[in-house]
């Protein structure tokens, strides 16, 4: 169970880079006249990428309530699981600190303006501003979590060191 606990947290945590990769995109090449050029393809390239990204994002409620289980389990069994517990805790602060720039991101989904429903390019520059709009969002949400994945992760691995599973020896 805890193997299912890390790739969780290796998940979200994949997921938080990304959205820092995603709002650090190139989106073309500047033309002589001073106008940003993109194709299509890479528009839909990159819109694609932030739907997979944000579909991601969208597990964080299942991921809390498993994350607390194992901690309730390791409790049970007598486990220090402060840390783990103090670490996620303020995940779910910040959660809930994301949640209007998440909203606000689900209504950039949900119109997709210059998109079709396949994500295809209807509009290049509605579709530029789409994605340069929930790029934004992406990135509000990364700064309302402020690192707390992070932080979970290395407490899970702090964690994981004091305590291997039988059969198993700690590493440094």
């Amino acid at each position: 169970m805890i193997v299912l606990f890390k790739k969780t947290v290796v998940l979200a945590l994949v997921a938080a880079l990304a959205t820092l990769g995603v709002a650090s995109l190139p989106f073309g090449s500047v033309s002589a006249a001073g106008q940003e050029q993109i194709s299509n393809e890479r528009l839909e390239k990159v819109w694609a990428r932030q739907l997979r990204i944000y579909a991601l994002m969208g597990r964080t409620d299942d991921f809390v309530e498993r994350a607390q289980q194992l901690i309730d389990r390791a409790s049970e069994n007598g486990k220090d699981v402060s840390a783990l517990q103090d670490a996620l805790g303020a995940f779910e602060t910040a959660l809930k600190d994301a949640r209007p720039s998440n909203e606000s991101a689900q209504g950039i989904v949900n119109s997709h303006q210059g998109f079709d429903d396949n994500g295809k390019v209807t509009n290049a520059e509605k579709a530029k501003e789409t994605v340069r709009a929930m790029s934004e969002k992406m990135k509000e949400i990364k700064d309302a979590m402020d690192g707390t994945g992070k932080a979970l992760r290395e407490a899970l691995k702090a964690f994981r060191q004091a305590n291997p599973r039988p059969g198993q020896t700690s590493t440094p």
